[in-house]
């Protein structure tokens, strides 16, 4: 199966490849955060960066994604695995998700379409909405995520939320390296879902950046572990607790499906 981390990094160690389309990315995501797998599926997934020739340092260029014409999109894995879900959990899903993409290790690679709430019918044919006024009857009675818009409509809103959010982890990225390039370290995972968090490491400098996610519908808290010269915290996205709780280990709170993006303060 192209999930296979196994056989995408075959490619990488036997055909010489730099690099593969991370489908096993956008399966871990997809089962996490659509789904009801816990977030220990994560911590595996990122385990195995070590089956890539070059190992984690390849596992930083892997083109990720959560939605592509062939797979699909993500917010029709939330609809298809979730029947009957809100609008708004829908919505809270798909950002959650995009947020992942954009702060965990690879090359977030995006799917036109899904900054506007496209969501689709399922792969293929019924995952390629027009962007412009579309004629097509069975795109146009696909509802949106985020808007009262359809495909029969223009679609280039920069005012979605998910647009928003995209161009808001965007921007962080180019401002922040660690979020680029930086090494990333698992710092907690659930066997349910919940909790999970990674640290990742300005390349030169090597300030850390705690990411946090709550891939569930209540709110979660916990002890997260850090470097221990990370005395201070401050927020980049959401909440976070300005002091650890002890050397090594702060503490995390997050609203269901949120996330928060907390930098070691540097500041003298």
């Amino acid at each position: 199966k192209a999930e296979d981390v196994s056989l995408l990094a075959r490619w990488t160690r036997v055909a010489g490849l730099p690099a593969v389309l991370d489908f096993a990315f956008a399966a871990a995501v997809r089962d996490t955060v659509a789904g009801n797998a816990g977030t220990e599926l994560l911590t595996r997934l990122f385990a195995d960066d070590a089956l890539y020739e070059g190992g984690a340092a390849t596992a930083l260029q892997l083109p990720t994604f959560i939605s592509n014409h062939d797979f699909g999109r993500f917010a029709h894995f939330v609809q298809r695995m979730r029947p009957g879900i809100s609008d708004d959990e829908a919505l809270g899903r798909v950002a959650l998700a995009h947020a992942m993409l954009m702060t965990l290790r690879g090359v977030p690679t995006l799917y036109y379409g899904d900054e506007q709430g496209f969501a689709g019918l399922g792969g293929d044919q019924a995952a390629r909405q027009d962007m412009f006024r579309s004629k097509v009857a069975e795109y146009n009675e696909a509802k949106l995520l985020g808007t009262e818009a359809t495909t029969a409509d223009s679609n280039f809103d920069a005012s979605h939320p998910l647009y928003r959010l995209i161009a808001e982890l965007a921007s962080l990225r180019r401002n922040h390296a660690a979020l680029r390039r930086g090494p990333q370290l698992v710092r907690r995972d659930s066997p349910k879902p919940g909790l999970f968090a990674v640290s990742r490491f300005d390349p030169e400098s090597g300030r850390e950046v705690l990411i946090a996610f709550n891939t569930s519908t209540k709110p979660a808290a916990g002890q997260v572990e850090v470097e221990a010269d990370s005395q201070a915290f401050v927020p980049l996205r959401g909440s976070c607790e300005r002091q650890p709780a002890a050397p090594g280990s702060v503490r995390v709170s997050l609203a269901p499906l949120d996330f928060a993006i907390c930098a070691a303060d540097t500041t003298p």
